[in-house]
């Protein structure tokens, strides 16, 4: 579905082409043209080959889609694939947009994301100055606007690894639903390390060095979204690394919890065994038993077992297993 379809020349919106009058728009003004593509048809990618003259491949790729992060030079042309990460009910769902970039063109397809581009489109309208550059503005403007999205999400990731961490120590705490909500976060992760982690090497060869044609101008707003991408690699590194640390701690709290548990089972034991040791042999029907005929002797067996399971009790509640 055709989103937005615009000419631009000297950075200023010169004529609005449908889809199969795009060639013809190029040919009569000197600008470039920018179009958007929601979830598109084959005949429209199809139709947008033969205007442009999009490398085949390229195009197969964008009707495909579930493609790895990723910049492709094809001659004077890039092809670019970004995931687009929305916020789900328990996990990140996964969208994907593909940005073909020419010396005259930018076409995003846009692929199961509610995530839109109008922003972007409006920033950079408002900023013709740097319109005027060209597609590889355009391409500059969609890639930062795609990153920047990130960053809510490993915050998100991050503010409940704290919430995590404050309540770790609690007591009687459900270690089955806090390792649960451990293992949720690292999925989140690797999908957002997924996206991140390819757009980061390939990002890395829009600034310095050999760089494609239509990026020359712009190595260092490139630059900067490679700084944007480090910065949230780095992040989903120490998160990597304290969800891994937050489960290590949890899984000793549960064995502490279960030695503890079981020095209280093995102190009440030890206490019982040591009363019903003392009631047996005081219950033994042998005539000549000291103290059997005692007036005294009954309440005197009740004493000793009363005074032993305390003086047991005292012993274990100093050791901590009581």
């Amino acid at each position: 579905m055709l989103i937005n379809s615009a000419v631009y020349e000297d950075g200023r919106i010169v004529a609005e082409p449908g889809l199969d009058g795009v060639a013809a728009a190029l040919q009569s003004q000197k600008g470039f043209v920018w179009i958007a593509l929601r979830d598109p048809s084959d005949e429209e990618l199809e139709l947008l080959q033969r205007e442009l003259t999009l490398p085949p491949l390229a195009v197969e790729d964008a009707r495909k889609g579930h493609q790895r992060p990723k910049v492709e030079e094809y001659g004077d042309m890039l092809f670019a694939v970004m995931h687009l990460l929305e916020t789900g009910p328990e996990e990140l769902q996964v969208g994907e947009v593909h940005v073909f970039v020419g010396p005259r063109f930018v076409v995003s397809v846009r692929h199961n994301s509610q995530q839109g581009f109008l922003g972007v489109r409006g920033r950079a309208e408002r900023e013709p100055h740097l319109l005027r550059q060209g597609p590889g503005f355009v391409f500059y403007a969609l890639m930062d606007a795609v990153v920047d999205r990130y960053f809510p999400l490993i915050d998100a990731i991050e503010a409940e690894l704290e919430q995590l961490e404050e309540t770790m120590f609690q007591p009687r705490l459900d270690r089955q639903a806090v390792v649960q909500r451990l293992f949720a976060l690292k999925q989140r992760l690797a999908t957002l390390r997924h996206a991140v982690t390819p757009l980061l090497e390939v990002t890395a060869k829009l600034h310095g060095g050999r760089v494609p044609v239509v990026c020359m101008a712009l190595q260092d707003y490139f630059r900067d979204v490679y700084d944007h991408l480090l910065r949230i690699q780095a992040s989903i590194d120490a998160a990597r690394e304290t969800i891994i640390a937050a489960t290590q701690v949890n899984l000793t709290l549960v064995t502490l919890e279960e030695s503890l548990v079981t020095k209280r089972l093995a102190a009440w034991a030890a206490i019982f065994a040591a009363s019903t040791a003392l009631a047996g042999i005081w219950g033994m029907n042998f005539e000549k038993m000291p103290e059997l005929k005692w007036a005294y002797g009954y309440p005197m067996a009740l004493c000793t077992i009363a005074l032993v399971s305390g003086a047991l009790y005292w012993r274990f509640k100093r050791l901590g297993w009581l």
